[in-house]
């Protein structure tokens, strides 16, 4: 079933995804050389302190921090620790989460520690990012899941990779529903897999996580001995980037977005829908 949420508790959805976005702008600037990804994670617990607001990631399946913190081949649910230290030239990709009366936003980022990034990863971040807003989009009234799923991937198979080859779209890890869980029905694929269907319709209320994961290799990943953290199973860095988004009768808003998505869906031709809080 899929939770189809009111205006109303789209303007609370809202509320948690400005919460998120203040976590990323914080993270982003403590994100230097000489950091660790726990002074990351006490960054993101100050910030959901001066909100009022609660982690969603903490205790989550019995996960131990407020943020993921995934460096270089780390996909995703990297867990943050005194001993990862930030180097000159790392990638990390941050997802956070916040919870605020008793609704949930969700978001994650990809950013470059430090300089003397190479092309080829400055290049990976971006086709990620964009195939996002592709995927934002897509998400229109009579459109179904399936339509979002298709504009992640064809937006990524059209870019060419940096000294050829291809981009691995991650395989096993995709968006997901939102609205009084974090992790809801229905599951968003980054690629099309005609076996699942078409997926539900996209109707007013409707809200989603979008969230690509891409490589420079492989799709295929593999979990570590802590239960959590995910690695490309070739070795090759990552890129993941997420917004939440609510679907209204004006279109879609980007809830985890300072501006709402207004900016970058306007390069799609698309009006994003109005702020409730603004």
């Amino acid at each position: 079933m899929v939770q189809i949420k009111t205006p109303e508790q789209i303007a609370k959805m809202r509320a948690a995804g400005l919460v998120v976005a203040a976590i990323h702008a914080a993270t982003r600037e403590a994100a230097v050389p000489g950091a660790t990804t726990k002074d990351l994670d006490q960054v993101a617990r100050k910030v959901l302190a001066e909100h009022n607001a609660k982690p969603n990631f903490l205790g989550y399946g019995g996960f131990p921090a407020t943020i993921c913190t995934s460096v270089n081949e780390v996909v995703v649910h990297g867990i943050p620790s005194d001993e990862v230290v930030l180097k000159d030239g790392d990638v990390i990709s941050i997802d956070c989460g916040a919870i605020v009366d008793g609704w949930h936003g969700d978001a994650a980022y990809t950013a470059f520690v430090g300089s003397g990034h190479s092309p080829e990863l400055i290049e990976l971040s971006r086709v990620t990012e964009e195939s996002m807003w592709a995927g934002i989009a897509a998400m229109k009234l009579g459109n179904r899941l399936l339509d979002i799923s298709r504009a992640i991937e064809t937006y990524i198979r059209r870019q060419p990779k940096p000294g050829g080859g291809r981009y691995g779209i991650i395989e096993d890890y995709g968006g997901h529903g939102i609205g009084t869980e974090m992790h809801m029905d229905p599951h968003l694929l980054n690629y099309v897999d005609r076996r699942r269907g078409k997926g539900p319709k996209l109707v007013p209320g409707f809200c989603l996580a979008i969230e690509p994961m891409v490589s420079l290799g492989t799709p295929k990943t593999r979990v570590l001995e802590d239960e959590w953290t995910v690695i490309t199973t070739d070795g090759t860095w990552s890129s993941h980037w997420e917004h939440s988004v609510a679907l209204t009768e004006q279109g879609p808003l980007v809830l985890t977005a300072p501006d709402g998505g207004r900016a970058k869906l306007a390069e799609y031709g698309i009006s994003a829908a109005p702020d409730p809080l603004a």
